[in-house]
């Protein structure tokens, strides 16, 4: 779900965070819905009163969700959650206890095919569990976590206090798919992706 907020000059606004004053009213995260609340002015007839909503309200809510993602890659890389680096990536895929570690792999929307492959093959051969989400550029996630040249990166809590930002991440991940795909098109129709990402 979604909520959104009546701001003060009478706009709705998303709230991805939950943090804002005011009556939430909330909406499927999904871009079809919330293009259908917009549609039938769901959100007037919730908030019973007149309302501004802007024409772009999907994109807004998927700008923010990439930008909150983005933004919790970079507390992750921090706290020792998260891994970038083609060799890196690999090792830990390699590793006995991968399958329970690794929450996420993350792999840039404009790298390189050979590298992507590689890793994808791997974690595919090994059934890893976890989602793949190549919905940002290499140029976003460098920025994310400070590095240069970023395009292979795994999500792996290692301690247990770092979990819990796994799971927002992974949560904030599910949302953005109701907006956008996670993966291009292309990875899927080649057929260069992991079970899972072939459900994206």
């Amino acid at each position: 779900m979604v909520r959104f907020v009546v701001g003060p000059d009478e706009t709705i606004v998303p709230d991805i965070s939950g943090k804002l004053p005011g009556r939430g009213l909330w909406v499927t995260a999904s871009r079809d819905m919330v293009d259908l609340a917009v549609k039938k002015q769901a959100f007037a007839k919730a908030a019973k009163a007149k309302v501004l909503v802007p024409p772009d309200l999907s994109d807004q809510v998927a700008a923010i969700l990439r930008r909150s993602i983005l933004s919790l890659f970079g507390f992750a890389r921090r706290a020792g959650a998260l891994i970038q680096g083609y060799e890196k990536v690999k090792e830990l895929l390699g590793a006995p206890e991968a399958a329970s570690i690794v929450s996420a792999l993350i792999e840039a929307s404009d790298g390189a095919e050979d590298g992507r492959k590689s890793i994808l093959a791997k974690a595919r051969a090994m059934a890893l569990p976890a989602p793949v989400i190549g919905c940002f550029t290499s140029a976003e996630l460098s920025m994310a976590l400070g590095l240069e040249h970023v395009i292979h990166a795994a999500l792996a809590p290692r301690r247990p206090d770092a979990k819990g930002l796994a799971i927002r991440i992974l949560d904030e991940t599910s949302r953005l798919s109701g907006f956008t795909c996670l993966v291009p098109p292309a990875w899927v129709q080649a057929g260069k992706a992991t079970g899972t990402v072939e459900k994206a």
